[in-house]
């Protein structure tokens, strides 16, 4: 999951969080949230998280809305990468949703 984090910072991805969903869901330990400035940088961004996890041999069990580039759900099964356009970051409210998720604290590897 670093490496996403790192990858989403790379690419200058917006508002970065990570959400331990380890005590809530069954389905994932952990989100990780981002935002990207439009639909092209949206799927910039997802497919440098998968190229760079890529190289360390890890891919997605599951990818959504990457051709379109308005929400990527990237899933790597422990953890799931979700990347908006800022809109639908706003609509759909994530955070708010997990609300009782905890938030760590990931810093990019540099």
């Amino acid at each position: 999951m670093q490496a996403a984090v790192s990858a989403l910072d790379d690419h200058k991805a917006q508002e970065i969080v990570v959400l331990d969903l380890r005590t809530l869901s069954n389905a994932t330990d952990y989100f990780v949230i981002a935002s990207g400035s439009s639909d092209r940088h949206v799927r910039s961004v997802a497919e440098h998280v998968i190229e760079a996890l890529a190289k360390r041999g890890r891919r997605p069990h599951h990818v959504e809305g990457l051709p379109q580039g308005r929400w990527v759900l990237l899933d790597f099964v422990d953890f799931v990468v979700h990347v908006f356009h800022p809109t639908l970051r706003e609509f759909y409210q994530l955070e708010r949703l997990w609300a009782d998720a905890p938030l760590l604290d990931f810093m990019p590897e540099r």
